[in-house]
C-alpha cells in the first residue's frame, strides 16, 4: 500500500444534460465528502450520437466557476484533438479560475470511430498514438513549468513559447495519465503525478488480478528509472461495460456493497483513489445521493 497518499474518492460525470442540471449536480457533489469531480472528453456520446453532449474543456471552465472546494479534472483529455501548447494554456487558465484545483488528465486518444469520422481526424494505430503521446506530455510538462519554452521534436516544435502567468499550483497542475498498456505505463513512470487504470467490475476477481498486474508493472518501470514508487498517486476508474454501452443501470447502485468490496481491493493493491461514475439513469440518482451522504464519509473514515 502507498502510505503517502490518503484514500480519496471521486465522481466521473459526463456532460449529457442541460446546463442548469449539470450545475445542480456539481454543486451537490461539491458539498459532499467526494474529493474530485471529472468530465469526459468526447465530441459526442459514444452510444447516442444525437444526445446532448457539451465540450470537455469549456465545460470544465464552467465547473471551475460553479464549485469552490472539490478538485476538478478531465478523465481524460484526448491528446489527438488539441495541440499541446494550446492545451497547456487552457490548463493554466482553468488552474487560475479554479484557484488551484485542476487535475490535468491526459490520454493518448480513445473515443469511438464515429467521433473521428465526424471531425475529420485520421484514425491512428495504438503504436502511433503512444509515440505522439510521449512527446505531447513532454511538451505540456515543459510549458507549464517554464515561462518560455523552445521544443524541437519529431511531432511538435515550439519557438520561445510564452506561458504566463505562472500556474497557481507549483511547479504546475498535477499531470494525471490514463494508461493500461506497457508503453503508456513507461510514460506514466517518467512524467505523471497520478496514474489512472480502468477496471470493469463484471468480475471483481479478474479486476483485482488485472489491476495488480498493471500496478506491479508500473513499479518495475519506476525502479528502472530510479524514481520513487510513492511519488505517483494511483487511481482506479470504475467502468461498467454494459451500463456504459447501453446507458443503463449500474451494479454499484443496485448493490452498494460492491463499492465497499472494490475499495478494499484497491487499498490492498496500492490504489489510493477510486472514481465512481455518475448514474446514467435518473432512477438511480437517489441511490447515488445516498452513497454520497452516507457511504462515502464512512469509507473515508475507515481507509484514510
Amino acid at each position: 500500500m502507498i502510505k503517502d497518499h490518503q484514500f480519496k474518492i471521486g465522481v466521473i460525470t459526463i456532460q449529457n444534460a442541460p446546463w442548469k442540471k449539470l450545475v445542480e449536480r456539481w454543486k451537490f457533489i461539491d458539498k459532499t465528502d467526494f474529493d474530485s469531480l471529472w468530465v469526459a472528453d468526447h465530441f459526442t456520446h459514444w452510444k447516442e450520437k444525437e444526445m446532448t453532449f457539451f465540450e470537455c474543456w469549456t465545460t470544465l471552465t464552467g465547473m471551475a466557476s460553479e464549485t469552490s472546494r472539490i478538485r476538478i479534472g478531465t478523465a481524460v483529455t484526448n491528446s489527438r484533438w488539441r495541440h499541446p501548447a494550446w492545451l497547456a494554456k487552457q490548463a493554466l487558465t482553468v488552474d487560475h479560475i479554479s484557484n488551484g484545483r485542476l487535475e490535468l488528465g491526459l490520454g493518448a486518444g480513445g473515443g469511438g470511430q464515429v467521433e473521428y469520422s465526424m471531425t475529420g481526424f485520421e484514425i491512428w494505430s495504438p503504436g502511433e498514438k503512444v509515440e505522439h503521446f510521449r512527446e505531447y506530455v513532454d511538451v505540456v510538462d515543459k510549458l507549464l513549468r517554464n515561462p518560455v519554452t523552445t521544443f524541437n521534436g519529431k511531432y511538435y516544435n515550439l519557438d520561445e513559447a510564452v506561458v504566463q502567468p505562472d500556474p497557481i499550483q507549483k511547479p504546475r497542475p498535477p499531470i494525471f495519465i490514463g494508461a493500461m498498456g506497457s508503453k503508456m505505463l513507461k510514460i506514466v513512470a517518467e512524467f505523471a503525478d497520478a496514474w489512472n487504470v480502468l477496471g470493469d467490475i463484471t468480475s471483481l476477481e479478474e479486476t483485482y488480478e488485472y489491476v495488480e498486474e498493471r500496478n506491479n508493472l508500473l513499479n518495475r518501470y519506476f525502479d528502472e528509472i530510479g524514481r520513487d514508487r510513492n511519488s505517483v498517486r494511483r487511481t482506479f476508474g470504475l467502468y461498467e461495460k454494459d451500463a456504459m454501452h447501453n446507458i443503463g443501470s449500474m451494479k454499484i447502485y443496485e448493490n452498494p456493497e460492491i463499492l465497499e468490496e472494490l475499495v478494499k481491493m484497491c487499498i490492498e493493491i496500492g490504489i489510493s483513489e477510486v472514481f465512481i461514475p455518475y448514474p446514467f439513469k435518473k432512477e438511480e440518482i437517489p441511490k447515488f445521493e445516498q452513497i454520497a451522504l452516507e457511504m462515502v464519509p464512512d469509507l473515508k473514515r475507515s481507509y484514510s
